[in-house]
């Protein structure tokens, strides 16, 4: 299920068979998707290219919330709303390794990565986050690989070799524009425990997705509450109706919605089809932060935004793609 920022995390087609409808077979994934799936595909990053600016609405350095704050809240309340959509659906609750698996899925994914990445958010610009966001395809394949869940292969290479020269050429490139190191490095962290909260929660029994992110929310908005706490930040309620309709969007359509049009694509594509949204969002957030926030955007940052989502397909979407069609 790719979630948040970017696309429902941790997903994977066979987890969604006779849930949502019938999932489609090898060969039929292999033609050209329906004006449906292509309708959701292309709305989902659309919508999912508004978190990151809607973010920013939320905790920046003059906004109203503190960062960790305003991720419990986005996280508590997407988690009531998906219990909700679990129930209708009849999506059991997972338990015993199940609920290990989720609860680990909830503290490194929406905990650590998503408190990481409002944390550096509140210095950097959407754009460059959501450039360092889209790595998460190529850690995780570098984690697989740590964790011998993945086998080694020339394309990983080639892609991290590329991904890494993107991210010097952004870092570089925020660093001229007055960003601080601190609030990349912390993007990029987070983006890190994205991947590993993929590569990790393979290790335990499959869970009905909505279920799973039910609960993975739920924990890491309490995640998100002990943090908050230990960094002393105050719970304040929003007075601005720019910063509810921020949080409104973020937690409806920039989460709900995005989990649940990712989950209606992969009926009809292949999951490595489906992933591209992660490299595609940026070419949303960028001009939209452009546009809304007047963040700068530099000849060396769309330098490194290219190599970036160059190295990702090469080094993770290519690679999964071929194997898809290699087991058709």
């Amino acid at each position: 299920m790719r979630t948040g920022i970017g696309v429902p995390a941790g997903l994977d087609r066979s987890e969604i068979s006779g849930t949502v409808g019938t999932v489609a077979t090898d060969s039929q994934r292999e033609q050209r998707p329906d004006t449906a799936t292509l309708a959701a595909f292309t709305v989902a990053v659309i919508l999912g290219g508004g978190n990151a600016p809607a973010i920013r609405y939320l905790s920046c350095q003059s906004c109203e919330l503190d960062p960790l704050w305003a991720a419990a809240q986005r996280f508590l309340l997407a988690s009531a709303l998906l219990t909700v959509i679990a129930a209708v659906v009849h999506a059991p609750l997972p338990r015993s390794r199940g609920l290990v698996g989720a609860i680990t899925f909830g503290v490194l994914q929406f905990g650590a990565g998503f408190g990481l990445i409002y944390q550096g958010l509140v210095r950097a610009p959407a754009g460059l986050g959501q450039v360092l966001i889209a790595l998460v395809p190529m850690l995780t394949f570098g984690l697989a690989l740590a964790h011998r869940q993945e086998r080694f292969r020339w394309e990983g290479l080639v892609g991290a070799t590329l991904a890494l020269t993107g991210i010097a050429v952004v870092f570089h490139s925020g660093l001229d524009t007055g960003v601080p190191f601190a609030s990349m490095a912390w993007i990029f962290a987070g983006a890190g425990c994205w991947a590993e909260a993929l590569v990790v929660v393979k290790a335990f029994p499959k869970v009905h997705p909505i279920a799973l992110n039910a609960v993975a929310m739920g924990v890491g908005g309490l995640v998100l509450c002990v943090l908050s706490v230990i960094s002393e930040e105050t719970w304040a309620v929003p007075d601005s109706t720019r910063t509810w309709l921020a949080q409104a969007y973020l937690v409806i359509p920039g989460s709900i919605g995005v989990f649940l049009l990712y989950v209606f694509v992969l009926r009809a594509w292949t999951a490595s089809a489906a992933s591209y949204q992660l490299v595609l969002i940026p070419l949303v957030t960028v001009p939209v932060s452009a546009w809304l926030q007047d963040e700068l955007i530099t000849w060396s940052f769309v330098v490194g935004a290219v190599l970036v989502i160059g190295g990702v397909y090469v080094g993770a979407l290519k690679r999964a793609g071929n194997h898809d069609h290699g087991r058709s």
